[in-house]
């Protein structure tokens, strides 16, 4: 009985500390069949200290009704914040896995990571918020640039 007391305290403090997401819009259209929402024209949706901004936001519902991904398209500027992260950039289209805690930037992707001074953009790139880990593609015509600080030897 005590564990069950526990676990249902677990359960609703990570429910009730959880961040929200607020998402606004000019317009928004549910298309519930699809289970997904469209927020279009200067779609922003936040959430804590981190934004993403875009001409539309899509968000995904699996058929629980939870959160699938979020998908912003068209001139995306993003700024993501966690405790140990902190980006900034744009790309043509970023798609986020809550899940995963992951994001998927494509077309003239470009990110400003803000605490080890760094920056990188490619036509592809995959941001683990969890590990900091990323995987950037680039092509032959525009292959994947990286630019970084180097301390002076002294």
């Amino acid at each position: 009985m005590k564990l069950l007391k526990l676990l249902l305290f677990l359960v609703l403090s990570v429910t009730l500390f959880a961040e929200k997401i607020n998402v606004t819009s000019n317009s928004m259209t549910a298309e519930d069949l699809k289970k997904e929402v469209h927020f279009k024209d200067n779609a922003k949706a936040v959430q804590g200290d981190s934004w993403i901004h875009g001409d539309e936001i899509i968000v995904y519902f699996d058929e629980n009704n939870q959160t699938k991904k979020y998908e912003a398209v068209g001139k995306v500027t993003f700024e993501f914040k966690e405790k140990t992260n902190h980006y900034k950039g744009s790309a043509d289209k970023v798609t986020y896995y809550p899940v995963k805690s992951t994001y998927v930037l494509v077309g003239k992707a470009n990110i400003d990571d803000l605490i080890n001074k760094r920056h990188v953009n490619g036509d592809e790139i995959t941001l683990d918020m969890t590990s900091g880990n990323a995987n950037v593609k680039g092509s032959k015509k525009k292959p994947v640039k990286f630019i970084f600080d180097m301390k002076e030897k002294k």
